[in-house]
């Protein structure tokens, strides 16, 4: 709670330079400047003069940029999230306005109604402590990202004079067991789905593109004859119009595996080549049968992915061009943290070959 800031003369202040107060007691440094017709206070946290000084001179900064519109005092956090989403709609992918405007609607639940001036660091503080058991890493760092943005943006346009978010940390994500199928698992995982239900089809079909291309499945959805050139040896992820998820389309080698994949899909059913190469979006339900019928761990689409670049670890591939392969843009970094272990395993067992 904000100690108020006594008039010039009253006892345990004294004003020092303009707008600037020392507490005689503590030697704690304070700032009072009038905006609209209102005194605005802080505590510089410091007893140092010339620290106290640039302080203030940062303060009145931001003062000076504070909305003087009528009524912006009354702004609520749910009208603040929505100007902001208005203004950076148009440079997020659908998938990402999808998930924004789900953690704003999540968090307008706490803070929708409540004047955006108003919310404090306790205000978010409880938030955080409220909302975090309840939900996975994930979820609350996704929302708790979103909360720091849209007060970021409620300081820059003037709003808030601090954001009062900043102080949340983020939770480490949980750490999940990887669950990638063998060999044996997926070849007998792809031969029940073709048999399961002549609907099953198109999932097999899916579940091998993901497994020899290393694809997302959004990026598998999209993928067509077209973006591939047999002559040259090489396939473009372009994601469709949704477009990849790091923005930018990539050219891969056509692996040996997937031109044979892609040949016998000509040949047993041709395809446009314009045309999504998969009919379905979706093999979930499918997967989870044909799991349940062979006893196998419940292997999901990103499963399938795992198991593309397990085999690339296995065959000796290093880890950036593995992380070319499969969009990511950090030089191989996920990839080493993610499946390290997956290589050492493999070191070991090629280890014992070495004999004299």
């Amino acid at each position: 709670m904000k100690k108020p800031i006594p008039a010039h003369g009253s006892p345990g202040f004294s004003l020092v330079a303009e707008c600037l107060y020392r507490n005689n007691a503590s030697g704690i440094y304070y700032a009072l400047i009038k905006r609209g017709g209102k005194q605005i206070r802080r505590s510089l946290k410091t007893n140092d003069r010339k620290l106290a000084t640039r302080r203030l001179a940062d303060f009145r900064e931001k003062v000076a940029r504070l909305d003087p519109e009528t009524g912006s005092t009354r702004l609520t956090f749910g009208e603040i999230a929505g100007r902001w989403m208005g203004t950076w709609r148009a440079h997020l992918r659908p998938t990402s306005i999808r998930s924004r405007e789900f953690n704003i609607k999540q968090l307008c639940r706490t803070f929708g109604t409540q004047p955006v001036r108003g919310i404090t660091r306790v205000d978010c503080e409880a938030w955080a402590e409220k909302r975090s058991p309840g939900v996975s890493a994930s979820t609350y760092n996704q929302e708790r990202d979103t909360l720091r943005t849209i007060l970021d943006y409620a300081e820059r346009e003037g709003f808030v004079l601090d954001n009062p978010a900043k102080v949340i940390v983020r939770r480490k994500n949980d750490k999940t067991a990887i669950v990638i199928p063998t060999r044996e698992q997926f070849a007998t995982l792809v031969e029940t789905l073709r048999v399961l239900d002549p609907r099953s089809g198109p999932a097999a079909e899916l579940v091998e593109l993901l497994a020899y291309s290393g694809m997302r499945k959004g990026e598998a959805n999209a993928f067509c004859l077209a973006d591939v050139d047999f002559d040259r040896g090489a396939f473009t992820v372009t994601g469709g119009e949704l477009g990849p998820k790091n923005h930018e389309a990539r050219v891969v080698p056509l692996f040996p595996v997937l031109r044979d994949f892609l040949e016998r899909l000509q040949k047993e059913s041709p395809r446009a080549a314009n045309a999504p190469l998969v009919s379905i979006k979706d093999a979930k339900k499918a997967l989870i049968t044909a799991c349940k019928i062979n006893g196998f761990p419940h292997f999901t689409h990103h499963s399938m992915r795992h198991f593309f670049v397990s085999n690339c670890l296995e065959k000796g591939v290093d880890f950036k061009t593995i992380a070319a392969w499969v969009g990511h843009k950090d030089g191989g970094l996920l990839v080493a943290k993610t499946y390290g272990h997956l290589r050492d395993t493999h070191s070991y067992e090629m280890a014992k070959r070495i004999t004299l």
